[in-house]
């Protein structure tokens, strides 16, 4: 959500299309965007990031500044014998981009064992991973939760700590979420960040970027996913789309005049479409759960829309952009975007439904759902297209708990449907809970907490910070926010679930 300092809208919309007409007059005497240097080798792989990709598979994606006609990574369970190689021919590029994507599916994984991977290349080097849990594997894990998180530095924002690092993370970067997710590396099994990337939208609030809105934005991309490699690198990383995903600005003067490859979600499809799953096959014997899982997978689009499972969860991956009645960044929606559709009508809403009655209780007790604008918050800006949209499938399938982001805090409520809090509480409730965790820090700042719902539990506003999600059994799920810049424990909370129905229908 913006919070425009020093450059109001108004005053931007006025002046822009001034400055695209002296542009071409002065462009030459100012200095140039500041880029990443070019490699020697433009085959060097960088942005380096990981997703689970099946039951027993994860892709393995990057980008490099030159073309590739083939794409091939080497992998074994030992860091001097990688013995396995896949390849792919899948690589893309758009209208502005200086970069290739390329992505590369390990398969035949065994479950919950420490992979090594090195990307074919002359300039790459061998990473570690944990191959997913298979479903059903009761061993308690930990997954983190990182939403609506910048770029650092001289497009971004700045802030100062001395942490110690384990990863190799740039020494210069000091970015307090990266940061600590690299202290904090034996702590959590993958990611999910469900929502606004790097910001490079946001260029114009840098003034040096003024005159060079089409080369910020892709300089602010490169600069982000580079920043973020040292952890999307080693940990899968799921990804699904926030409004700052959805074109080169958010003002309407720039949003009409954003070139071909900065509408629509283009950087965000090139860089995450082939690594994201559609939906797992379903693992019981029930005729019913295999159809509806059968039919969630031809109906899931990602990165837009789709599942997976890890152990003793389900997690789907929403889109609260486009896609649904009156989407906000979809086609004619109330952001002005115009964004999608990536699908046929309603076909994300019968993915969900489909999808969520696909679960088998019993093999993955906790059902998950994330997405970026939430439908509870305190304060102003609840998206009630959305609730609209969805409130009722979460309910009808029983989903444990929804996680949101959009506005730049982080909160928690209590189960909740309608408006009103579920009388059991923690203890057993039918409604979901409901969190927000858009606090990882970006160029906008924190949003203020303001007017809180009756039923919110914990807000928190001070300072950047993230969410972990403990499975710790079949019966217990425990929410704990964390202080980037400290690692403090700012609230923690667990939520008990009897899970006495093998599929949930209510």
């Amino acid at each position: 959500m913006p919070a425009f300092t020093g450059l109001s809208l108004e005053i931007f919309a006025m002046v822009y299309p001034f400055v695209l007409f002296v542009l071409p007059l002065i462009k030459g005497t100012l200095a140039a965007v500041e880029y990443p240097p070019l490699p020697k080798d433009l085959t060097t792989p960088y942005q380096q990031r990981l997703a689970i990709n099946g039951p027993n598979a994860v892709s393995v994606g990057w980008n490099t500044y030159g073309t590739l006609s083939q794409s091939c990574v080497k992998y074994g369970i030992s860091a001097d014998n990688l013995s396995t190689q896949a390849c792919s021919t899948s690589s893309s590029t758009y209208d502005s981009s200086r970069t290739y994507s390329h992505t590369v599916v390990l398969t035949e994984l065994k479950p919950a064992t420490i992979y090594y991977y090195k990307i074919v290349s002359t300039n790459s080097s061998v990473v570690d991973f944990l191959s997913p849990r298979s479903p059903g594997d009761q061993t308690p894990f930990n997954f983190d939760v990182v939403i609506d998180l910048g770029v650092y530095g001289r497009d971004g924002f700045t802030v100062s700590d001395s942490t110690k690092r384990d990863i190799a993370v740039d020494p210069e970067l000091n970015h307090t979420t990266i940061s600590r997710l690299a202290t904090t590396e034996n702590d959590y099994e993958f990611i999910i960040h469900p929502g606004d990337f790097a910001y490079s939208d946001d260029w114009f609030l840098r003034p040096h970027n003024i005159l060079h809105g089409k080369d910020a934005y892709q300089s602010i991309l490169e600069q982000f996913y580079n920043q973020l490699a040292p952890i999307s690198s080693r940990f899968p990383y799921m990804a699904s789309p926030g409004n700052h995903e959805a074109a080169c600005g958010e003002v309407p003067f720039i949003t009409g005049l954003c070139p071909d490859g900065q509408r629509n979600f283009t950087d965000f499809m090139h860089r995450f479409a082939d690594m994201m799953p559609t939906a797992f096959p379903s693992n019981s014997a029930d005729k019913e759960a295999q159809m509806q899982a059968e039919k969630a997978r031809s109906l899931a689009k990602p990165p837009f829309w789709y599942s997976f499972e890890y152990g003793m969860v389900h997690i789907a991956m929403i889109d609260t952009e486009t896609d649904f009645p009156e989407a906000p960044d979809g086609q004619h929606g109330s952001a002005g975007l115009n964004g999608g559709p990536f699908g046929s009508p309603n076909q994300q809403l019968d993915f969900l439904e489909a999808d969520l009655a696909s679960v088998n209780r019993t093999l993955t007790p906790w059902v998950i759902v994330a997405g970026h604008r939430p439908w509870y918050t305190t304060g102003s800006g609840p998206c009630k297209p959305c609730r609209e949209a969805f409130e009722h499938i979460f309910y009808r399938y029983g989903v444990d708990l929804g996680i949101f982001g959009h506005v730049h805090n982080s909160q928690r409520f209590l189960p909740v449907v309608n408006d009103t809090a579920d009388p059991k509480g923690m203890k057993d409730p039918k409604s979901p809970m409901y969190i927000i965790a858009g606090g990882a820090g970006n160029i906008e700042g924190l949003s203020r907490v303001g007017s809180k719902p009756s039923f919110t539990e914990f807000a928190y506003d001070d300072d950047f910070s993230y969410a972990t999600i403990k499975i710790l059994d079949r019966n217990n799920l425990q929410v704990d926010f964390i202080r980037s810049s400290t690692g403090d424990v700012l609230d923690s909370s667990t939520l008990y679930k009897s899970h006495d129905t093998s599929f949930v229908v209510q």
